[in-house]
């Protein structure tokens, strides 16, 4: 019998200790720029590894310029080479993806990420053909007058202070985007901010009122798919666990 108690009461602990270690593995977060293996298995790939700078570019070079680094595991925007480089972009081009970064700023901070871009000798920034999710602090920063310029908008085109819900410089922001066949939908921290078919009534309602009719622009979103970037702007940035996955039909 008491054999048999011993036994028992052995087997509970080693039951208990099973539970709590399966429980604590549950809730242990990925570490940063690494993929599961659910995740690879849906098709996701690493933007960027945590190490290097492999995969990206400055604009129109065939690296990435002096005002980019990786430190801590972060793409990071250096300030104290701020003339020696432009937007960093991706080597490769996407069409049909899901987005997923994460993003941090510093105080009165201001960036963005950009996409659909056309690199080529006939346009001078990133944004004259891509559009732009706007990454800010929305209290400190100059341009945050506009309600379209607050973080999580579709830049000068759609969204206001109810979807941007940034969190305090200096903490992590969740950005999502998808796009698929013409839709973009952006998400901020777990909040939907654009929803908008490129071309349709919206579109061209918000693409009227915006900086994008305006001479210099006449490029801006006629391509559906092109290279990413992450734009150079006032204040410090840092970037991580940027992933994407292609939406194939």
């Amino acid at each position: 019998m008491k054999k048999i108690l011993v036994l028992s009461f052995i087997a509970a602990i080693a039951a208990s200790c099973g539970s709590k270690h399966a429980a604590m593995t549950a809730s242990t977060p990925a570490a940063d720029n690494t993929l599961t293996a659910k995740e690879q298995k849906a098709g996701w790939k690493l933007l960027f590894n945590g190490t290097d700078l492999k995969g990206w570019h400055s604009w129109k070079r065939t690296t990435a310029a002096a005002n980019w680094m990786v430190k801590d595991g972060q793409i990071q925007y250096d300030l104290s080479h701020d003339r020696d480089g432009e937007d960093l972009l991706t080597d490769g081009s996407y069409t049909n993806y899901e987005l997923q970064i994460q993003w941090r700023i510093t105080p009165g901070g201001n960036s963005g990420i950009i996409f659909d871009i056309q690199e080529d000798g006939k346009h001078g920034a990133t944004y004259q053909t891509g559009a732009e999710m706007q990454v800010l602090d929305n209290v400190a920063a100059s341009d945050n007058k506009k309600m379209n310029h607050l973080a999580g908008c579709l830049y000068d085109m759609i969204g206001d202070e109810t979807v941007s819900h940034p969190v305090t410089p200096g903490e992590w922001n969740q950005v999502k985007i998808i796009q698929n066949k013409g839709q973009l939908t952006f998400w901020l921290n777990g909040t939907k901010t654009v929803d908008v078919k490129i071309g349709s009534p919206e579109w061209e309602t918000a693409l009227a009122s915006s900086k994008f009719k305006s001479r210099g622009f006449e490029d801006f979103m006629k391509v559906q798919g092109g290279k990413i970037a992450i734009q150079k702007h006032p204040g410090a940035s840092g970037w991580k666990n940027m992933k994407i996955r292609e939406i194939k039909d």
